[in-house]
């Protein structure tokens, strides 16, 4: 396969405190053990994103990060929404993933502009949502960590990612978490989300090689270590 597979991982610094970088390397990992050539562009304030872009991964930020990245990523909505429209693959955890909402109030009262690629919005609450968590998706159930304070309310129309087996999700009284779009996945897992789930993070690369080269096929490879990585998570209270 001659062609790479572009990963830009948008807001590395501004959006990455809580190690979601792993989502990053787990996406170059599984691509590199089966022979798929993939590149990676870190984008941040001030960057294009590049036309060629397969994959988009952005992270976590205090809110003080978000606010950095919030005229920038203006800046940016009518590209992030033409390459959703277009099927994209992109994973926002966290912060990005409030902002890939219509708007986020922070516990000041102040208003950050999302770029409405999910019909969601967030509130902060003076509780923060903080624990193991564990979902049940069309992909199986998946593992992570959340701890935010923002608690967000999905549209009417607007499909979540899973269902709350354990923890909080969204927010603390309905029992939905995470939102998708088109190839677009927003979720609080934190962990990072990928290497203990690594069924998903092959549903991420089926659907881009699906769009890029019109193939989902991905060979078999040995995820014994990534599911014991699972089934401790998914033990943990």
């Amino acid at each position: 396969m001659s062609d790479s597979i572009n990963i830009v991982h948008l807001y590395a610094d501004e959006m990455n405190i809580y190690g979601d970088n792993g989502n990053v390397q787990t996406l170059v990992k599984r691509l590199q053990w089966r022979n798929i050539p993939v590149k990676v562009k870190l984008v941040g304030v001030g960057d294009k994103i590049p036309g060629n872009t397969d994959i988009i991964v952005s992270g976590g930020g205090q809110d003080k990060g978000q606010f950095n990245v919030e005229k920038d990523l203006q800046s940016k909505a009518k590209q992030l929404r033409s390459m959703s429209d277009a099927g994209v693959t992109m994973l926002t955890i966290c912060g990005t993933y409030q902002l890939f909402g219509r708007h986020f109030i922070t516990n000041e009262k102040s208003m950050l502009r999302g770029i409405s690629i999910f019909d969601a919005h967030t509130i902060a609450q003076e509780k923060r949502l903080i624990g193991n968590i564990l979902l049940d998706t069309k992909w199986g159930e998946l593992v992570g960590f959340e701890n935010h304070s923002g608690q967000t309310q999905l549209g009417a129309g607007q499909l979540g990612l899973g269902t709350v087996i354990k923890g909080n999700g969204n927010n603390d009284i309905t029992k939905d978490e995470g939102a998708i779009k088109n190839n677009v996945f927003g979720t609080y897992l934190h962990g990072p989300i990928l290497p203990k789930n690594p069924k998903f993070a092959d549903e991420l690369l089926r659907r881009t090689l699906e769009l890029k080269f019109g193939s989902s096929h991905l060979e078999e490879i040995d995820d014994v270590l990534e599911r014991q990585a699972f089934a401790v998570a998914k033990l943990r209270p």
